[in-house]
């Protein structure tokens, strides 16, 4: 069962809602009921198609101006005329929806699912090797009776008895049964091999190395599918920004045409707004595509397969909106909670132990095997092969064996293994300021976001302000025709930056809460996938401890190392 804390959205009842099987992580994430920041207001026309009319019915002096609807509203009533591609039918999601189907369906996940089975699966196979193996062994001979015969006697030239097949030396009958079998049944037991135990506790480390794995990755797709959610709700919005970009310029256009046809303006000014019109017209265009992509990525991500009865039509449809929470961030917390948190450094540590682990198996290459044999066979009597009357008894074999001189074959193996033991531990140090790098990177981008927001939110107020002012001085004949169209291009892009402001914000704080592992908290109790050792210290990841999860030595950060001095070569000419 997964359990999402996201914000809900204005209420609606999807048409059709996936169902997501139970799924082994459950998530939540607290977070204030959202308010919807202020956003820029426009009117998209009704057919939200883009064309001219030659047709002049539109009075000189009226033309559209922002709207008060929200762009939010204006977004969700888009049409197929307005998406290129029809939403009717196709399954709604909102933010906690999306999530929950990607947690169950998403290949990413089911891999990393399957990586623990297999790493099960390890696990009994080297344990297996410590264990006790019972087997029966059965064989089965027939010897044919002339290869019995004793071929040792003589015939001699004057006429000597000649052996008869079946018999032995002097005549005699060879009474050996010509089939023989024999019965075991033996069981084989490790007594000692030092290698053998240490390779076991090895892969109990592999196993938790898998389940980390599996928490990074449930953390990593949570992420994405807030961001591609985010993404598909801000194109939306923006094709809301052009088409009423596109509406203005065309009224201005028809305004035009009636003050030339009145004799009141040149034609250069009709000319001035149909390439103004024409120029905004692609961008429309662009918006439309970027949010079919963008619900193509989704409805991936989703693991939503292609079905072919919808056609053209949109696999899903998103509901919600960006709303602007402000989160205060304490930086230093921040970092200190990410290397706490992050499966990404839990799952090195256990990469770090099975190499600790992978050494002593190396290490066992120097010290003695022992192995113990015993069981029960069964013989057939010598001379006749009734099944009845066999010869059985126990039997007990210790072997041991001791390479006291391999020509360094062991030390080979110890020194490689200590190799790549360093390499562990230099990768989990360079892991640590990887996730310090991401945290401070998330932290900066959420200050940015944030001060984007804040200062494209007035420009909003001031850009519409300022179309309604040129409208209003070229009515009356105070002002010109560029100006109007300058102001609204500033419009439009006022409106971009701040959706897209929204968007960076949001998606920033999805990024941020993935860095400091609070994407998502787990419960440890689902379908013993969580192993129990991954709630113990071993796997604390602070920055009081090492790789290898020891106390990390107390030493003077501003006190310099030793220097060396290093003077040039001389030149060889």
């Amino acid at each position: 069962m997964v359990v999402f804390g996201q914000p809900p959205t204005p209420a609606e009842s999807p048409t059709a809602t996936p169902t997501a099987p139970s799924v082994l992580i459950s998530t939540a994430t607290p977070t204030p009921t959202p308010t919807p920041a202020p956003t820029p207001t426009v009117t998209p026309n009704e057919s939200g198609t883009v064309s001219v009319s030659s047709t002049l019915g539109a009075s000189p002096s009226i033309s559209p101006s922002p709207s008060a609807t929200p762009i939010a509203v204006q977004a969700a009533a888009l049409g197929e005329s307005d998406l290129g591609w029809s939403e009717k039918g196709a399954p709604v999601f909102r933010l906690d929806q999306a999530v929950i189907t990607a947690l169950a369906q998403n290949p990413t996940v089911l891999q990393a699912l399957e990586e623990i089975r297999r790493t099960k699966g390890v696990i009994i196979q080297i344990r297996a090797e410590a264990l006790p193996q019972i087997g029966p062994s059965f064989s089965w001979d027939w010897t044919d009776p002339n290869l019995r015969q004793n071929t040792t006697g003589f015939t001699t030239f004057s006429g000597g008895p000649t052996p008869v097949p079946g018999t032995g030396m002097g005549g005699i009958k060879n009474l050996r049964s010509d089939i023989t079998y024999n019965v075991q049944v033996t069981g084989t037991q490790l007594v000692f091999n030092y290698s053998t135990f240490r390779a076991i506790r090895g892969t109990f480390f592999q196993r938790d190395s898998a389940y980390f794995a599996l928490r990074n990755t449930v953390d990593q797709v949570i992420s994405t599918v807030k961001t591609q959610f985010y993404q598909v709700i801000v194109n939306r919005e923006l094709i809301v920004v052009q088409e009423e970009s596109v509406n203005l310029l065309e009224s201005q256009l028809k305004d035009q045409q009636n003050r030339f046809e009145a004799g009141t303006v040149p034609r250069f000014n009709v000319l001035q707004a149909q390439v103004q019109l024409y120029n905004q017209i692609p961008q429309l265009i662009a918006a439309r595509n970027s949010y079919r992509i963008s619900v193509l990525q989704l409805a991936k991500t989703l693991g939503l397969d292609f079905n072919p009865a919808r056609g053209n039509a949109a696999p899903l449809r998103v509901r919600g909106e960006l709303a602007y929470i402000p989160r205060k961030v304490d930086l230093l917390a921040a970092i200190e909670a990410g290397k706490r948190n992050r499966p990404f450094l839990k799952q090195q540590r256990a990469n770090v132990l099975n190499a600790i682990e992978q050494v002593h198996v190396a290490i066992g290459s120097w010290l003695p095997n022992v192995n113990a044999n015993g069981g029960g066979e069964w013989l057939s009597n010598e001379f006749h092969s009734q099944f009845g009357d066999v010869s059985k008894g126990w039997l007990t074999t210790v072997t041991g064996s001791w390479p006291i001189w391999d020509s360094g074959m062991a030390w080979g193996k110890i020194q490689q293994q200590r190799a790549l033991l360093s390499e562990q531990e230099i990768t989990y140090d360079d892991d640590v300021r990887q996730v310090e790098l991401e945290i401070q990177q998330a932290a900066s981008n959420l200050l940015q976001n944030r001060e984007l927001i804040q200062a494209t939110q007035k420009n909003q107020e001031t850009a519409e302000e300022a179309v309604r002012l040129a409208k209003a001085r070229l009515d009356a004949g105070a002002g010109t025709q560029l100006d109007v169209l300058n102001a609204q291009v500033q419009l439009t892009t006022a409106q971009s930056t701040y959706l897209q402001a929204l968007f960076g914000y949001n998606s920033s704080l999805a990024e941020f809460d993935r860095a400091t592992g609070a994407q998502s908290t787990y419960s440890e109790r689902f379908d013993g996938i969580a192993p129990h050792a991954t709630k113990t210290r071993t796997y604390y990841t602070g920055s009081d401890v090492d790789a290898r999860g020891e106390p990390k030595q107390h030493t003077n950060p501003f006190q310099p190392g030793p220097v060396t001095a290093i003077s040039p070569r001389p030149s060889s000419k």
